[in-house]
C-alpha cells in the first residue's frame, strides 16, 4: 500500500501558453507547452517541497496524455493514480498574457475531460484514508461520475486532520452557480479546511466579504477558513484565532498559477505544523514567485527560493 504525504484530485491538462505578451492568441506567433491543471499543480508545488506527492486524475490515450504521465514522474509526482480514457482527448489551455491582472483562459475540454471520468470503483480508498493531507477541487464536483468518486473519497477520509476542500469554481464547467453551491455545500461537510477567493466564497457559503464568508464557512464545520483577496492579501480563521497579512509584490508575468503555489505551500505548513501567519506570510510570497513566471507546474518554487525572500 503507498503512503503519501499529499494525495490531490483533479483537474489536468496542457498548458499552451504564449511567447509573446500583450497581444490576443490570434496574434501570438510562438506558444510553449507546460503541465497544468490546478489539482496537479499543487501536487507539483508539494513535490517541490520534499513531499511524497501523487495526484488522482486522467487522461486521453494520445500523445499529451503520455506527456502528462512523463512530466509528472520528471517533476516528481507519482502518476500511480492516473489512468487513460478511451474516447477522449487530454485537455488543452490556451490563455492570454496582459500583465499585470488580465489573464484570459480558453479551455478544451470538450465533449468531456477525462478527469471528469474519474470513478469510484478505481479509486485507492486506503492510499487516500492514509495520507496526511488530501486536496480536493469544486471543479470536480461539476458533473459525473467525478462528482461521485469525489465524495467516495471525502467520505473515505471521514472528516481526518487536513482535508481541504480547494473552492475553485469556474463558471464554465457548472450548469448554474445554484448547483455548484448545492455541490459544495455538501462537501464541506467532510473537509477540515477551505480555501478559496472572494468570488468563490460567495459560491460557497453567500458571502464574499472576506471576514463572513470565513465565518460562515466554520459555521459548516470547517476548522480553518482561508479567504485570498487579492492585492488585499489574505485571512485566515479558526475558532480562536484570525490572522491577516498583506500581499508580497511582484512585477506578474502571469497569475494564474500563483493560487496554485499558495495552495502548495498551504500544504507544506499544515503537515509542518506552522502556526497560520507563517503559513499565509510563505503561501503569499509562494503565489507571488510563480506570478512573476510564465507557467504554473515548473514554475513552483522551492523552500529556499521562498525563505529567501522571507528573509530579506
Amino acid at each position: 500500500m503507498s503512503n503519501y504525504d499529499v494525495i490531490t484530485i483533479g483537474r489536468v491538462g496542457v498548458d499552451i501558453y504564449p511567447l509573446q505578451y500583450g497581444v490576443g492568441l490570434e496574434d501570438v506567433k510562438t506558444f510553449e507547452k507546460f503541465l497544468g491543471g490546478s489539482a496537479t499543480n499543487v501536487a507539483c508545488a508539494t513535490a517541490k517541497y520534499g513531499l511524497k506527492s501523487a495526484v488522482i486524475t486522467r487522461t486521453g490515450n494520445d500523445p499529451f496524455g503520455k506527456y502528462i504521465h512523463e512530466e509528472l514522474k520528471r517533476l516528481g509526482v507519482s502518476d500511480e493514480f492516473v489512468s487513460g480514457v478511451e474516447g477522449l482527448q487530454t485537455p488543452v489551455v490556451f490563455c492570454e498574457v496582459f500583465p499585470p491582472d488580465n489573464f484570459p483562459l480558453y479551455f478544451y475540454r470538450k465533449p468531456k475531460a477525462p478527469d471528469l471520468e474519474i470513478k469510484t470503483a478505481e479509486l485507492d480508498l486506503n492510499a487516500i484514508k492514509n495520507a496526511k493531507l488530501f486536496w480536493a477541487t469544486v471543479t470536480g464536483l461539476s458533473e459525473e461520475p467525478s462528482r461521485a468518486a469525489h465524495f467516495a473519497a471525502l467520505e473515505a477520509r471521514g472528516r481526518k486532520e487536513f482535508t481541504v476542500l480547494d473552492l475553485d469554481y469556474r463558471t464554465m464547467f457548472w450548469d448554474s452557480p445554484a448547483l455548484a453551491t448545492e455541490q459544495v455545500a455538501k462537501a464541506l461537510e467532510h473537509v477540515t479546511v477551505a480555501v478559496g477567493n472572494k468570488e468563490e466564497c460567495e459560491v460557497a457559503v453567500g458571502e464574499s466579504e472576506p471576514m463572513r464568508a470565513a465565518d460562515a464557512l466554520l459555521d459548516r464545520g470547517v476548522e480553518i477558513a482561508i479567504v485570498k483577496q487579492g492585492p488585499k492579501g489574505v485571512l485566515a480563521k479558526t475558532r480562536t484565532e484570525t490572522v491577516e497579512v498583506p500581499p508580497h509584490f511582484v512585477d506578474v508575468v502571469n497569475g494564474l498559477g500563483a493560487g496554485d503555489s499558495f495552495g502548495g505551500a498551504l500544504c507544506l505548513g499544515l503537515l509542518e505544523g506552522w502556526p497560520l501567519r507563517k503559513i499565509l506570510e510563505f503561501g503569499n510570497v509562494a503565489g507571488a514567485i510563480v506570478a512573476s513566471r510564465l507557467e504554473c507546474s515548473t514554475a513552483m518554487p522551492t523552500r529556499k527560493e521562498v525563505e529567501a525572500v522571507l528573509n530579506k
